[in-house]
């Protein structure tokens, strides 16, 4: 080594040195400021005498309004034998209408500034479309062609059907979602719920009858609420939504029925031979949003394990590196909600991190936690509500919310504060009720000879 490169070599190990020693130094970041309450103009709302529910929310100031058509026809309407049906006919129904092809909707978007895009969802379909403020009472005459006039194309059946094996075979290979089909399976066995994914000569008999069958069964006007969100002119609006949806047939009513899930502590293997990596998902049955106590139940999951400093998160990635980044949240559907937590974790640590996803609910119920803890959770939890609610799709998320599941008219301007009520006792209180572990469903995807013995201190092992 030359005398220069010496030199720059020593340099390079000095400004390191001096760097790790800044960074090591700790520096308390100031005090947040008190959290803000949600505040959104109230919805202008009306009926049409098809009973279709219509809300109008002028919001923001960039010029821009998003149209969002929600029917109650998602995949809690399909029956054990049309397992993604309802994903089948919400993308022909993108396909094409009596008067337009898909490349028109399109292009009749792309011309007003956005897209027309159809998700389909545990419980409803969505037709939505994002566009520059002018044209908001032209998306909306789109998005009612969609929803009103689908062509249902049987040339793209075919091509849409070996989209769906494609995606199935992929699916079929991923821990994740290996678990959650086993998770969802053993807590919903006779309820729509418990079907993740269809199979794959399921999907290859699905006929152009069926996907009409489904349609003419779960979409009318009086299982639908259109929102509409961001700069509009209101009467504009309002006269094209009545002129393009007032025909609508009401069509039949939602026969959904709510879920029994059932859950006892026992352990699910799902075989991964040579897996170097196991997936954990762990959970039970919790209150839905339309009890009193989802929102303190909320606050119990974000202290345990829903966001980056959470217990468990800290406990096994920080403390004992067994995983980058598990998390756990409160999975809802309509009339329906468990708790889960799920975490990546390497494979000859896959007892050690069940005992320590244990521990922590257990500490949790043993004693509350402190008001420093409680305070940053519901700071967190205050701040992501805006964050996620301060836009035009945001604001249509959650007042679909408030419908789906009832709750009450001032939920969005309510919602920090009732964060904020929140008590330590109520933390522990609720931990004790709902997260309780003698109801957990417990769902490990790996290499089974490696970690059944590593398991059986958990839970008896389901055959």
């Amino acid at each position: 080594m030359t005398m220069k490169k010496t030199l720059i070599a020593a340099a390079l190990v000095l400004s390191a040195g001096a760097t790790s020693s800044v960074f090591a130094q700790k520096q308390t970041p100031p005090a947040p400021g008190p959290a803000k309450s949600f505040e959104v103009p109230t919805p202008a709302r009306f009926r049409l005498d098809n009973g279709l529910e219509v809300s109008l929310v002028p919001y923001g100031t960039v010029p821009k309004v998003r149209v969002e058509l929600a029917v109650l026809a998602g995949n809690a309407y399909e029956s054990a034998k049309q397992t993604s049906l309802a994903d089948l006919a919400g993308n022909l129904m993108r396909e094409g209408t009596a008067t337009k092809s898909a490349t028109q909707i399109s292009q009749a978007a792309a011309r007003m500034g956005g897209s027309l895009d159809v998700n389909v969802s545990a419980n409803a379909t969505e037709i939505s479309g994002d566009v520059l403020s002018e044209f908001g009472p032209e998306m909306a005459r789109l998005v009612a062609d969609v929803a009103l006039h689908p062509k249902f194309p049987e040339s793209e059946l075919p091509r849409l059907k070996a989209d769906s094996l494609r995606q199935l075979s992929i699916a079929k290979t991923q821990p994740q979602q290996m678990a959650l089909e086993k998770f969802r399976g053993v807590l919903y066995p006779d309820h729509a719920y418990g079907r993740v994914f269809p199979t794959p000569e399921m999907v290859q008999g699905f006929t152009l009858a069926d996907v009409r069958s489904f349609y003419d069964e779960n979409f009318g006007a009086a299982r639908a609420h259109l929102y509409v969100a961001g700069r509009f002119d209101r009467a504009a609006m309002e006269a094209a939504i009545r002129e393009a949806f007032g025909g609508w047939k009401a069509g039949k009513p939602s026969n959904l029925q709510a879920p029994s899930p059932k859950s006892t502590r026992t352990v699910y293997l799902v075989d991964r031979p040579g897996a170097v990596q196991s997936t954990i998902l762990l959970g039970m049955p919790v209150p839905d949003p339309s009890n009193p106590d989802f929102i303190p139940l909320s606050v119990v999951n974000t202290l345990l394990g829903g966001y980056f400093s959470s217990r468990i998160t800290a406990n096994l990635r920080e403390a004992k590196g067994y995983t980058y980044s598990p998390f756990s949240q409160v999975s809802t559907r309509y009339r329906d909600a468990y708790w889960a937590e799920q975490a990546d974790v390497t494979t000859n640590v896959t007892g050690p991190s069940l005992k320590e996803i244990f521990y922590e609910i257990d500490r949790l119920q043993a004693e509350p936690p402190s008001a420093d803890e409680l305070k940053a959770v519901k700071n967190y939890m205050a701040g992501v509500f805006v964050l996620q609610n301060s836009s035009r799709s945001g604001i249509i998320n959650v007042l679909e919310l408030v419908n789906l599941h009832g709750l009450p008219a001032d939920y969005l301007k309510t919602y920090v504060q009732r964060v904020n009520a929140v008590t330590a006792e109520d933390v522990q209180r609720l931990a004790k009720k709902y997260i309780d572990d003698e109801k957990a469903t417990i769902v490990v995807v790996g290499d089974r000879k490696v970690i059944e013995e590593q398991v059986k201190p958990y839970g008896t092992i389901a055959p």
